[in-house]
């Protein structure tokens, strides 16, 4: 269950003391590849449980934690815990995956944000190609020359950069031109739509096909009916992510994960 944000200075104050002796935690939700029937990665969701099956939104304490400037060291520890997991499942017979970290801009615009990016990949003894940083469209309108240099040296260094929630923020072609990514994320508001809204499907095409001829994956988010996964199929999506094909969790067992059909054909 999530809760809602009554009581700001309140919740700031427990939210400085969650920082502090850790009580967050990751849940990890899987990305289904659609054309091999298999899960190709996972993205690791922050997680914060104030009593027993309650959950603070994220919504609500990641700009918290960016106003009280907490969110670098809660950034980094979940970079750390990410990719240290990603490496756990290899130990026990996982097959090859990426993992995907949400990033906040103001983590991301940070000076030692690469150095942070780097610790995590050697600590976990990962290849930087397995971890894919998620950043919004916002953050690509920003400080432009900033922005490119730390594009530039995370791609130098091998790390994937997806674009989340795509579509609903600035959605410039100019920067799909200029910054070197490689995924795009169809915001859910969109795949919610499909069935209903004939404009929203077109958009979804179009998307796909944007990415298709500029050689970028899609993933769709928040897919939870046959009707939107059999839409997205036949669209030719390459990944989707949402309740109806795996709900996050913080226990997956990878021998369960490998075995499991998915039933998407």
């Amino acid at each position: 269950m999530l809760v809602g944000l009554e009581n700001e200075g309140a919740m700031g104050d427990d939210l400085q003391k969650a920082a502090g002796v850790g009580a967050f935690t990751l849940h990890y939700q899987p990305m289904i590849d659609l054309r091999r029937g298999c899960v190709s990665s996972f993205e690791a969701l922050l997680r914060w449980e104030v009593t027993s099956g309650s959950f603070v939104s994220p919504a609500v304490f990641v700009p918290l934690l960016e106003r009280q400037g907490l969110i670098a060291d809660v950034g980094a520890w979940v970079l750390q815990e990410a990719t240290r997991q990603l490496r756990r499942w290899f130990s026990v017979g996982g097959a090859s995956g990426r993992i995907a970290v949400n990033v906040s801009p103001k983590q991301f615009e940070r000076h030692d944000f690469l150095a942070t990016v780097e610790s995590a990949l050697l600590a976990s003894r990962i290849e930087p190609g397995q971890l894919e940083l998620e950043i919004t469209e916002g953050l690509l309108m920003g400080d432009a020359s900033q922005t490119i240099a730390h594009l530039k040296a995370l791609r130098a260094l091998g790390v994937r950069i997806a674009i989340d929630d795509f579509g609903t923020g600035y959605s410039s072609l100019a920067y799909l031109h200029r910054f070197d990514v490689n995924v795009l994320k169809i915001d859910r508001s969109f795949i919610n739509a499909i069935g209903y809204d004939v404009a929203a499907e077109k958009i979804i095409t179009a998307i796909i096909g944007l990415a298709q001829h500029l050689g970028l994956e899609v993933v769709a988010e928040g897919v939870e009916t046959e009707a939107q996964l059999q839409f997205l199929q036949q669209a030719g999506c390459d990944m989707v992510q949402g309740f109806l094909l795996g709900k996050p969790r913080d226990d997956w067992d990878l021998r369960e994960v490998h075995a499991r059909n998915w039933g998407i054909f």
